[in-house]
């Protein structure tokens, strides 16, 4: 099947858990996240599962391996805990539990982030994959980042992701 016609049968509405990453966002300061869970509903995606969690590796690992096996959740999406702060564990952790990496996605979102913000787009450090049959996608907690990697990278192939996760 070429690339057109995986993507014409892959799903149209992924069920997503819409995750922050944050030590100070609340629900009323999260403006990444308020604005990804904004693009995934109005892109007719159901958001399954809506959690702000401390950068705790321990606490992040527990609730993603829990959402990864949970029947009503296909993809998992984190903003932030991508930067090089000391606080910052979203990376180590994340990569440590994908069991398929995509190291195409964090090199493209940088690569656009580089029209953005120049040389800054080094401190993101946006990952993703497969955690078993779930994708799972990080991306910095910034409204611009969680826009551009939302509307440029993620939106475009979701159900692409999610269709060749379920093979």
């Amino acid at each position: 099947m070429s690339q057109q016609e995986h993507k014409a049968d892959a799903p149209t509405e992924i069920r997503c858990a819409a995750i922050t990453v944050s030590d100070t966002r609340t629900e009323e300061t999260d403006t990444g996240g308020k604005l990804l869970v904004e693009l995934l509903t109005a892109a007719g995606h159901e958001i399954t599962a809506r959690k702000i969690l401390p950068d705790e590796p321990d606490a992040m690992r527990l609730l993603l391996v829990d959402l990864s096996e949970r029947d009503d959740v296909d993809a998992i999406l984190m903003t932030g805990g991508t930067g090089v702060s000391s606080r910052d564990q979203t990376y180590e952790t994340v990569s440590a539990l994908l069991t398929k990496p995509l190291p195409g996605y964090g090199e493209l979102f940088r690569q656009l982030s580089y029209e953005q913000v120049g040389s800054a787009c080094l401190l993101s450090r946006a990952v993703g994959g497969l955690l078993d049959r779930t994708v799972l996608l990080t991306m910095p907690g910034s409204p611009k980042a969680v826009q551009l990697a939302m509307e440029k990278v993620i939106l475009p192939e979701l159900g692409h992701l999610v269709r060749e996760a379920r093979r």
